[in-house]
């Protein structure tokens, strides 16, 4: 039998060829208004024609006032969306699913022009600006400005839609203790601190039918901050409003060191799976195909993320399908036919691409 990492897997109604996602990673190069460029084209382009089942772009900011850093991509107005939906087509031709993660940096803004803005105004270290605490008028100009992006993404064409809740960005904060100080009904109790993400998912199902991820962190690792044991929590009403797919990750919401080793962040991923019942992502230093495929194997994640490891190799996939020795379909133009380079090439598995 094929190894699991290669087995073809139905998430939200919709098949992925194996379990195999490039996971969303800054790249900080689209244009001033946030479009894509041609470098998103080559990038995220090279990693679907390398074999990811699912290729992720980095976190479209939601609002201008949300961005992450200076180059980040946009899914705040329409006029991005023709971009988006010719990246996410290119990605599709080449033979992968196009996922969108929709975001807003919160107190971690990355422009220094603009005001940052969080559920609480707390800054993220003692040399960091002040962020400036949302209303109750504000976070519904959020919650509207998620179902607006959620819109946008389906009408460029995505097949998977996930919602950044975490790495200390604002829904983050507002799901941590150690940034939400608040009094009112968005602050205190779990179901409080929750409320803005029930008010955005239940925001983005009104526009997003397809596979819905939700991208966590599932601990803040210091004392009095969320821990695993919360997001079975959080997880439950994620399952409930709909979630497929529950993304652990961990950390941001305090400037702390953490030990970090192959696979650290999978127990989580392990634990939400069997406590909850829900499919699960892991990610985090997963840098083999047998490291990956004892993952999966074990029933501790339903598919992988890669990020560092796939930048360095672009063909992860193929390199973690001949570790695991697992034949799988190439590219014919990677191929080589007998001793010599054949004139008739075998036709390619995925559309010719005409336009850019």
């Amino acid at each position: 039998m094929d190894a699991k990492l290669f087995q073809p897997i139905t998430i939200g109604g919709v098949e992925f060829k194996n379990r195999i996602a490039m996971s969303p990673m800054c790249m900080h190069s689209a244009g001033e208004d946030g479009k894509v460029t041609d470098f998103h084209i080559v990038h995220y382009g090279a990693r679907a024609l390398g074999g990811a089942g699912l290729v992720f772009l980095e976190t479209t900011a939601i609002l201008d006032n949300g961005l992450l850093g200076p180059g980040d991509i946009g899914i705040w107005n329409d006029e991005q969306i023709p971009g988006l939906a010719n990246l996410a087509k290119v990605i599709q031709r080449l033979g992968a699913k196009a996922g969108c993660q929709i975001g807003h940096a919160g107190r971690q803004l990355g422009i220094e022009t603009r005001q940052s803005i969080a559920p609480s105004a707390i800054p993220f270290t003692e040399t960091s600006r002040v962020p400036q605490e949302l209303t109750k008028a504000g976070i519904k100009e959020i919650v509207e400005a998620f179902r607006q992006s959620a819109r946008r993404a389906r009408e460029a064409g995505f097949d998977v839609l996930e919602v950044h809740t975490a790495h200390g960005y604002l829904l983050n904060e507002f799901l941590s203790p150690l940034g939400n100080h608040r009094t009112d009904e968005y602050g205190g109790s779990h179901e409080n601190r929750y409320r803005i993400v029930r008010e955005v998912l239940d925001a983005v199902r009104e526009e997003w039918k397809g596979p819905l991820f939700v991208r966590i962190s599932s601990s803040d690792y210091v004392d009095g901050g969320n821990t695993p044991t919360d997001f079975l929590t959080y997880g439950r009403w994620m399952k409930e409003q709909g979630v497929d797919l529950i993304d652990c990750s961990s950390g941001g919401m305090a400037m702390v060191k953490v030990e970090t080793y192959p696979g650290y962040q999978i127990p989580a991923a392990e634990l939400l799976r069997k406590e909850l019942g829900i499919m699960t992502g892991g990610v985090g230093l997963i840098e083999t195909g047998i490291q990956a495929e004892e993952i999966l194997q074990n029933n501790r994640a339903d598919i992988v993320l890669i990020g560092r490891e796939m930048l360095k190799d672009p063909f992860w996939a193929r390199t973690a399908a001949d570790a695991l020795k697992t034949p799988i379909p190439v590219p014919p133009q990677y191929t080589r036919y007998g001793s010599t380079w054949q004139r008739t090439v075998p036709k390619a598995p995925v559309a010719p691409m005409t336009v850019l």
